[in-house]
């Protein structure tokens, strides 16, 4: 056992250092040190389940968001290349086809001639919607035996310019010789003057119940006349005129009773001569071209028929129509002239533009001659043709009431 008085040396100076704590050295200045890179921060690592998950979810909605556009691209090519568009100087037209009657195998082709008819878009615009006739010529002109086993003309027209009317009759021939088929006319409610011109070479016209046909003849005009002139005013387009002798219309006509209806009336023995040669020689021509093509004596025209208006019974008496049928009866009348079955026959005639058409810019159906647009502000451009007393006309009735 140690005595607890026994005392040890103090330890050395040496020892005490090697018993304390060892200290870095403190470090000495030195030059600048260049630093080292940046190094982005180690990646978070996700699991298995999670980084499968993520990436499935993109790729799904990726390959969906792809698929849902491709639809979309194709549907609008396939609707775009079903349609059949026409550009015109009347805007961009459809020739797309619709079924108005039927549901067969075989096809009839039905084309529309209604309301005034012009001879193409650079007649102008009137205030209500027509037809051109050169448009409708050309639908005539493309047809094939392969496209429609026949045509029905769908008509309701006053009539109107005559090269319009003019064009669809010579085109009515130009198809039964190409073709050897048929050309029926069905007239809903009037087939006049320039109407009986387009129609006149057809193999059978038949009108509908109370259809009017008739008015063979041309008219020129209005022109009117001031008497007495005190005072004017009005605008570009709309006149005013004050006077104390009167205003008269005159319309200048061939065939009986043509102007029936005109409550105006003079104008100089000279211009009357002058300008009644011009429509003799274009009356000569229309009731030529209705005494050919129906078999009606010239004079018969021009003694008897004269430019009036007829029913459905005195125009079969004249031979201006061959009979009476509804819409039906007509569609089912032309399937058997055709040589077809009725019951597996299909009447196409060229539809409204869809909405689609709508959007992408389609104005009208080929052949139909839009109205003129009106509104509030808005004044419209009508034709010069029919509203300016620029042409003869094949029309029924009054020119204003167009314009």
């Amino acid at each position: 056992m140690s005595d607890p008085s026994q005392s040890f040396p103090p330890p050395s100076v040496d020892q005490r250092s090697a018993d304390l704590p060892q200290q870095a050295p403190t470090p000495q200045p030195a030059g600048p040190v260049a630093p080292g890179p940046v190094l982005p921060p180690a990646p978070r690592t996700q699991g298995g389940f999670g980084r499968g998950f993520g990436i499935g979810a993109g790729i799904g909605l990726g390959l969906g968001a792809a698929s849902l556009l491709m639809a979309l691209v194709l549907g609008v090519v396939t609707i775009i290349g079903s349609m059949t568009l026409v550009s015109t100087a009347g805007g961009v037209a459809t020739t797309q086809l619709d079924t108005i009657w039927g549901g067969g195998s075989q096809s009839l082709r039905a084309i529309t001639v209604a309301g005034p008819i012009m001879a193409d878009a650079s007649d102008g615009a009137l205030l209500s919607a027509g037809s051109y006739g050169y448009e409708i010529a050309a639908q005539l002109d493309e047809l094939t035996t392969d496209d429609a086993a026949g045509v029905v003309l769908l008509v309701n027209t006053p009539g109107g310019s005559i090269a319009g009317s003019r064009a669809i009759s010579d085109a009515v021939l130009r198809y039964q010789e190409r073709t050897g088929q048929k050309v029926l006319v069905h007239v809903s409610s009037i087939s006049a003057s320039g109407g009986v011109y387009a129609t006149a070479p057809a193999d059978e016209i038949i009108v509908d119940h109370g259809a009017l046909v008739g008015s063979i003849g041309v008219i020129f005009g209005p022109f009117d006349q001031y008497t007495d002139v005190v005072a004017t005013s009005g605008t570009l387009f709309e006149s005013g005129v004050t006077t104390t002798g009167g205003i008269t219309s005159e319309y200048l006509t061939q065939g009986e009773g043509k102007d029936f209806g005109n409550p105006f009336r003079p104008i100089t023995d000279e211009e009357r001569a002058v300008y009644t040669a011009g429509l003799a020689a274009e009356y000569d021509t229309f009731v030529a071209h209705v005494a050919q093509h129906r078999d009606i004596s010239e004079a018969a025209i021009r003694d008897q028929i004269g430019a009036h208006l007829y029913d459905s019974v005195r125009a079969q008496d004249y031979g201006l129509i061959d009979g009476v049928l509804g819409r039906d009866e007509f569609f089912r009348h032309a399937a058997e002239a055709a040589g077809l079955d009725p019951e597996d026959t299909r009447v196409e005639a060229i539809a409204q533009p869809s909405a689609w058409e709508a959007f992408l810019g389609v104005e009208r159906p080929f052949g139909v001659a839009p109205a003129a647009e009106t509104g509030d502000g808005v004044v419209p451009v009508l034709s010069p043709a029919f509203c300016h007393a620029a042409q003869p006309l094949a029309l029924s009735g009054s020119v204003e009431r167009l314009c």
